[in-house]
């Protein structure tokens, strides 16, 4: 017996235009993409039911469209999907009308208006590449622009006016039931950002952390539920990834509280906003997510004399002439532990951290510097570089060397000096890698240090006020 055909009456294309019944649902992840859900209504007919759903994203993933009943009573088989998003505008139309004559308004200089009749040689769109000049006929003669304002016949029926997505769905029984619609698209993405307040002195500031959620779907999202997931989710990378949309981004704050709230999922973290919000297509929404006070975060002095030497392998380096370069920059960074005791504990997204200073002076603050964190799990050690130090300066030079590659061992001394020009001391970290060989013993030093894998150690130094500090050692490696 054959299927029987519903068609529904559509103003546009001769289809039911559905739209969603209920809120959307987002989950928005740090990776650029978003899985959207949406409740659409279906009044469908025993055998094939043509149906189709004008108000997807511009930027939807067709094979991730999962249409079903998540009450589960009703199966329904989705025979043929189409996915358009080549809505309307005055590219398309130009191209839908390439070869035919129209007409185009022109207005003079006293803004009085005229019509001048072309052809549309070249309309100029191309879907997902860079737009060409168009060519239009005008008088016999060719114009690489639009002589006016373009006046198009009435809409055609292929016209769409929003993303749509058009369905043969079979059902073996009449139903009438909200689907629920879910797909993964692009143009969605979120990021955090931290900023770290601190006293002109002291080891203490304040956090507190923003969530920016950026919609450049083309689609509106009225009072979603938003969800974000952070975290390295694994994905097939396209060929060629949709063009991101263009226009002016607004900006809305939202300070509600408790904003945001977190869980683990999987091998993820889910963090939740706490309530409906709205986002606009070609806007960006932030949403404050956590504040911490009273962080124990201590400003630290390294200096890593030979850092400009890059990675450094494991093989023998006999070479006399390796490791004589030296850099002056003194690191400045800051460390503190996301922890319960130390007034945070809560697993941080990855994102921007920008650290500030409160001027005593004025009161006001003042940027300091600023780098990336990475996804930071409870009770982890951040450290992070936020500039080079102005009034601490280091030196390293090799003094000695004594091996060449017939001996089987080789000796070097160093010399590294950090000189402090503050009106207070500071307590300085230096590293030096022991690049040659992992078979290596200190022979000679004029300070303790500390071990911190197979071919670093570090000097751990305290240099009073406007004084110089010499670190001396000598490192003998064993070629045997």
């Amino acid at each position: 017996m054959p299927l029987a055909m519903k068609t529904l009456p559509l103003v546009l294309s001769g289809f039911a235009a559905l739209t969603a019944v209920a809120q959307p649902a987002l989950t928005v992840y740090n990776q650029g993409f978003a899985v959207v859900r949406e409740r659409v209504p279906l009044d469908l007919k025993a055998g094939e039911n043509l149906v189709q759903f004008a108000g997807a994203t511009a930027m939807l993933e067709p094979d991730s469209v999962v249409l079903r009943d998540p009450a589960g009573r009703v199966q329904v088989r989705v025979l043929e999907q189409s996915y358009r998003a080549d809505v309307m505008s005055q590219g398309v139309l130009l191209a839908l009308n390439e070869g035919k004559l129209i007409d185009f308004v022109v207005r003079d200089q006293n803004a009085k208006e005229y019509t001048v009749r072309g052809k549309i040689v070249r309309s100029g769109y191309n879907p997902g590449g860079e737009p060409a000049a168009p060519i239009i006929e005008v008088d016999g003669k060719l114009r690489f622009s639009l002589p006016g304002e373009p006046l198009f016949p009435a809409l055609a029926g292929d016209g769409i006016l929003k993303p749509t997505l058009t369905w043969t769905l079979g059902t073996a029984q009449p139903a009438k039931f909200e689907a629920e619609l879910g797909y993964i698209t692009g143009g969605l993405g979120w990021q955090a950002a931290y900023n770290l307040v601190a006293p002109e002195k002291g080891d203490r500031l304040d956090i507190v952390g923003w969530v920016t959620v950026n919609n450049q779907s083309g689609k509106v999202f009225e009072n979603a539920v938003v969800k974000l997931m952070a975290g390295d989710v694994n994905r097939v990378q396209p060929t060629a990834p949709p063009r991101a949309m263009r226009g002016v981004v607004m900006q809305e704050m939202a300070m509600a509280a408790p904003a945001v709230t977190e869980k683990a999922f999987d091998e993820f973290h889910l963090y939740s906003l706490a309530r409906p919000v709205t986002l606009r297509d070609r806007e960006t929404k932030q949403v404050e997510f956590m504040r911490a006070t009273n962080v124990k975060a201590p400003v630290i002095y390294v200096y890593d004399g030979a850092a400009m030497f890059g990675t450094y392998r494991g093989g023998m380096m006999r070479d006399p002439g390796y490791g004589t370069q030296s850099n002056k920059k003194v690191w400045v960074m800051r460390e503190f532990r996301n922890s319960e005791d130390n007034n945070l504990g809560l697993p941080l997204p990855k994102g921007r951290l920008r650290f500030y200073r409160r001027d005593d002076a004025d009161g006001r603050i003042e940027f300091t510097g600023e780098n990336e964190l990475d996804h930071t799990a409870k009770n982890e050690l951040i450290r992070v570089k936020t500039g080079d130090a102005f009034d601490v300066v280091g030196e390293r030079i090799r003094t000695n060397f004594n091996g060449n590659n017939r001996q089987d061992f080789a000796e070097e001394d160093f010399e590294i000096k950090v000189r402090n020009r503050k009106t207070e001391p500071v307590t300085v970290r230096i590293v030096e890698h022991l690049y040659r060989w992992s078979n290596w013993t200190i022979t000679q030093k004029s300070d303790e240090f500390t071990k911190k894998d197979a071919q670093t150690i570090e000097f751990n130094v305290t240099v009073p006020a406007d004084t110089e500090k010499v670190v001396t050692y000598r490192v003998r490696y064993e070629w045997k």
